[in-house]
């Protein structure tokens, strides 16, 4: 028979062994400070040219916070959401539904921030044709190949998706074919060669490879714009110190450096929080894409 002295040694055991076992999820749950801070670029272009047009942004981390700042390019979409899931980087600048596909698997994380260009925070994405080749209007795209960059683009995927499906009824499962070529230069540069008919990426990005001179404007025709999009989102770590929470979050949301604001095609950053982006979470379910199971 156990004597309410054992019952009572029994119960303090047990607790103490209960309290030990929780030891490391506290330590875990530990507000972080670390001294350098992984910051991630979506890699929707060549990984070198966006290493070398975010050395302005590494100064001014570094000046601001006080902090080591590396930058990280990722292979791809998906090595980017898996990297922020499990904490490998601490701040990363998404595009709109990769944001949504990282924020699906990894809760805790935080938008803070959005891009904002020609005074909105939203941009469109440009379906383009090869000039002089066999797609004129969005109907020629049926029965072809059409470019996409990753699946988890939004401005090279989702967007362009459902504004063919809406607007010209053409089904991607169906109608066309989709090509994937990962980043928007390479969609570009697959429609100017006519390697693909017709293909889509950002407006913004276009923009840029025309002025850089990488796109030849003459060898490539607008077919349509999509509706506005939510601007790309910097989101970080939700387990950060809140000091360094609000810290990088005034550091973007004051940003004034011209060269800065140019490596992210933005005039200023604006707040934002996760209802922004509903809208692609909406289009998604219309497209009938399973948020879980992309890549």
């Amino acid at each position: 028979m156990t004597t309410r002295r054992q019952f009572h040694r029994l119960v303090l055991q047990q607790t103490l062994i209960a309290g030990a076992a929780a030891l490391p999820f506290v330590a875990q749950a530990q507000p972080r400070d670390p001294a350098r801070l992984r910051v991630a670029l979506l890699p929707d272009e060549n990984a070198s040219s966006l290493i070398q047009n975010a050395q302005p942004l590494q100064r001014y981390l570094e000046q601001t916070l006080n902090k080591e700042i590396e930058l990280i390019v990722t292979t791809d979409y998906s090595s980017m959401i898996e990297a922020m899931r499990f904490g490998r980087i601490e701040v990363a600048y998404f595009g709109p539904f990769s944001y949504v596909l990282a924020k699906s698997r990894a809760p805790g994380i935080e938008p803070f921030a959005v891009g904002v260009e020609r005074g909105s925070p939203t941009y469109q994405s440009v379906l383009i044709a090869q000039a002089g080749g066999p797609v004129k209007a969005l109907q020629d795209i049926r029965g072809k190949a059409f470019g996409f960059g990753d699946q988890a683009s939004t401005s090279s995927h989702l967007a362009p998706r459902a504004h063919l499906l809406k607007v010209a009824g053409l089904d991607g499962e169906r109608d066309y074919r989709p090509v994937h070529l990962g980043t928007h230069d390479a969609v570009a540069r697959a429609v100017q060669a006519g390697q693909v008919p017709a293909g889509a990426l950002s407006k913004p990005i276009l923009d840029s490879l025309v002025a850089r001179g990488t796109i030849d404007a003459q060898r490539i025709v607008q077919l349509d714009l999509s509706a506005p999009i939510p601007n790309y989102p910097i989101v970080m770590q939700g387990n950060l110190a809140p000091g360094l929470k609000q810290a990088i979050r005034d550091a973007f949301l004051n940003m004034k450096d011209k060269e800065v604001l140019k490596a992210f095609r933005v005039e200023a950053f604006a707040p934002t929080t996760d209802a922004a982006y509903d809208v692609l979470r909406e289009t998604a379910t219309v497209l009938k894409l399973d948020l879980g199971s992309m890549k």
